[in-house]
């Protein structure tokens, strides 16, 4: 409930911030090679001769970065807990739907990569790489939805 921490009077949201066994969890195992993956797709599209459709890579890009800090962002709150201090925002829910609207975002940019490529091994590697990244990504949706809704379901029914 609302008062159950009122019991102890020297426990504060900031004691013990950092979690040293988070790093060893599934969750953030995942969240690594996803960043991993990320930034390597990231790497091989960003070091390949541009071809003629600038727009499609630039597009890819923007995802690969934008979904690799959002998922660093989520692997530091778990990891210095700051969850515990920021209690007015649902972090599993959140991460539900960043995972969502990230993966759908990455397919898409992965699926216009590799329709783009012309054979260049660069962007087919990096094409490879956003695929992987879809993959490991909808892994996570999948944790995040157990985490986040089917919890939720069960502890309202108890």
């Amino acid at each position: 409930g609302p008062g159950a921490g009122a019991a102890q009077p020297s426990a504060s949201p900031l004691e013990g911030l950092l979690d040293p066994s988070y790093p060893r969890t599934h969750a953030a195992l995942l969240k690594v090679a996803q960043m991993v993956t990320l930034l390597i797709a990231f790497i091989c599209v960003r070091s390949s001769p541009w071809t003629k459709n600038y727009s499609a890579y630039s597009y890819f890009e923007v995802v690969t970065i934008c979904d690799l800090i959002m998922i660093l962002a989520f692997y530091l709150v778990h990891l210095f807990r700051f969850y515990r201090v920021l209690t007015c925002i649902s972090w599993p829910l959140s991460e539900l739907l960043h995972y969502l609207i990230g993966t759908l975002l990455l397919l898409i940019a992965s699926i216009v990569a590799a329709s783009k490529s012309y054979n260049q091994s660069g962007l087919v590697a990096g094409a490879s790489f956003g695929f992987m990244a879809t993959f490991l990504c909808m892994a996570s949706i999948w944790l995040s939805y157990k985490i986040s809704c089917v919890t939720q379901s069960t502890d309202a029914a108890v």
